[in-house]
């Protein structure tokens, strides 16, 4: 017997990021979008547990016991006292190591997989403790949709969207190491005074409406500049977005994927195009949000 769950890929609309805290981690206002980039994470019962991996930029993805669906088998399994005996196969589609929460998705779809394939009949909030406990963007994973992420981001308030908001995603060669790209984010503030994260009304309202105009000129993100500072080239790609018709542009979370948002699909295919033929990342993709979370196939 199997069990597959499909995920989504997120996009930030808005990333606030406050000082470092004692603990390491820095307290957010993290808006997340859910968006129509999907992994399919299968589970079937085995001998051990182990994960195999295919589809685009499949070779990055670990397939030991630090991949993060392998970590929520044994999470769960450790939880009901039972062996996490499984194999979890991976249909990747999102892209890897490009601020679009890919990892995320696989430790929430193999989370659901694993309480339905085992009928664990773990609650919601169970789930979403273990979700916090794997990373602070696998919550999000599990539930989609929109929402205010806050603390690390873990912490979620979902949000009403009013319309569906069109998006094209140019990926970077290589990816950024988000501890980097956080201490970059500290060092650049060193010496100032960096305020409380708040989530941005005129944004909110804009989701709410369904307003692609207001949206595209509430979207934030605090790591941009450690993001550019890290991998200036992005910033080539932030312009060519722009001039081929983007409303906004900005860097997905740590990146170095960069998000457009555009008015309408016939937009998307337009931008899309013309980063293809920029010379600035390495492949384009389009998705409309927001999307639904872990979802049983």
């Amino acid at each position: 017997m199997s069990v597959t769950v499909r995920v989504p890929a997120k996009v930030n609309a808005q990333l606030a990021v406050g000082a470092a805290r004692p603990d390491g981690f820095h307290d957010l206002a993290n808006v997340f979008l859910a968006v129509g980039l999907y992994d399919e994470v299968t589970v079937t019962e085995a001998d051990e547990l182990r994960v195999t991996c295919a589809g685009p930029d499949a070779a990055e993805v670990p397939l030991d016991r630090t991949n993060l669906a392998a970590r929520a088998a044994l999470a769960l399994a450790e939880l009901h006292g039972r062996s996490p005996d499984v194999h979890i196969h991976i249909a990747k589609d999102i892209p890897v190591a490009g601020g679009m929460a890919g990892g995320s998705a696989d430790g929430a779809g193999a989370l659901v997989a694993c309480d339905a394939l085992w009928g664990t009949n773990a609650s919601r909030d169970e789930l979403l403790d273990i979700c916090a406990e794997l990373g602070s963007d696998v919550p999000f994973s599990l539930v989609g949709g929109a929402a205010l992420g806050t603390g690390r981001g873990e912490k979620l308030r979902p949000l009403e969207v009013g319309g569906t908001f069109h998006w094209v995603f140019a990926m970077a060669d290589g990816g950024l190491s988000t501890p980097a790209v956080f201490r970059e984010f500290d060092r650049l503030a060193e010496g100032t005074e960096i305020p409380e994260p708040v989530a941005s009304e005129d944004l909110l309202a804009a989701l709410e409406k369904g307003d692609t105009a207001a949206l595209a000129a509430a979207l934030s993100n605090d790591l941009q500049p450690a993001a550019l500072s890290l991998r200036p080239s992005l910033a080539d790609t932030l312009a060519a977005g722009r001039a081929a018709g983007a409303l906004a542009g900005l860097v997905s979370g740590s990146g170095p994927t960069t998000a457009f948002l555009v008015a309408d699909a016939e937009s998307a295919e337009t931008v899309a195009e013309a980063l293809r033929a920029s010379g600035t990342c390495r492949s384009v993709r389009t998705a409309s949000a927001p999307a639904p979370g872990a979802t049983v196939l």
